[in-house]
């Protein structure tokens, strides 16, 4: 089925969906991952954003996403400069990502405080993103949901547990995938969610004295 926003894609500033709105999304979503603007970042740049990114305002976008604006901020254009004045030490890189990768594919690493995370995304066009990797864990992330991401141990009831503390807030589930290395090591959680968790479930996620960690990162396109 195509939307209204396939066609016409998303209210933005441009002059590119694929290497502007996109690549906002993107780097809001590696901004949730810290849970706020980093310190630092790290941004290597695949296939045609490598290549053009620069021309169509790939560099502003990423880190205006970053700084937590929308694509339809005004402040996009000037956010390099904004950057600078909010202490956001970032660093541009052009690198070669698998075979496989989509042309428009980023990976951002970012740094707040003692938390680091890094995350490979791609922008699919008109707008629309897919973050396919988190730490080196295989994921599925649209930014079309509100989402939770979090790495526990391997263990018997983990699932349940979690689940119940999401419902126990009224949010409903719209999916969950859940990865791992090997057996007894760590499991790598995505849940999207319906409604958005307040930073209070994501305590009492990390309160667990089996996750390692938890982030929350915000809807950043859809419906």
């Amino acid at each position: 089925m195509v939307s209204l926003l396939d066609i016409i894609g998303p209210v933005m500033v441009g002059p590119s969906s694929s290497h502007t709105a996109g690549a906002c999304r993107l780097g809001l979503l590696a901004r949730g991952l810290v849970s706020g603007t980093p310190q630092s970042a790290l941004i290597e740049l695949h296939g045609s954003f490598a290549r053009t990114g620069e021309g169509h305002g790939t560099d502003k976008a990423i880190v205006a996403g970053l700084l937590g604006f929308r694509p339809d901020d005004e402040r996009i254009r000037t956010a390099i400069q904004i950057a600078e004045q909010e202490g956001l030490d970032y660093k541009f890189e052009k690198t070669t990502l698998s075979d496989s990768s989509h042309p428009n594919t980023v990976r951002i690493t970012v740094e707040r405080g003692e938390i680091q995370a890094t995350l490979v995304g791609s922008s699919l066009g008109a707008g629309r993103v897919l973050v396919t990797e988190i730490d080196g864990y295989p994921v599925e992330v649209t930014g079309n949901f509100h989402t939770i991401a979090l790495v526990a141990e391997d263990r018997k009831g983990s699932i349940a547990r979690i689940t119940r503390i999401l419902a126990d807030q009224d949010i409903n589930i719209a999916t969950l995938r859940v990865s791992r290395k090997q057996k007894g090591g760590d499991a790598f959680m995505v849940i999207e969610c319906d409604e958005a968790p307040g930073e209070g479930v994501r305590d009492e996620l990390r309160a667990l004295d089996w996750v390692r960690w938890a982030r929350r990162l915000d809807k950043v396109s859809g419906a």
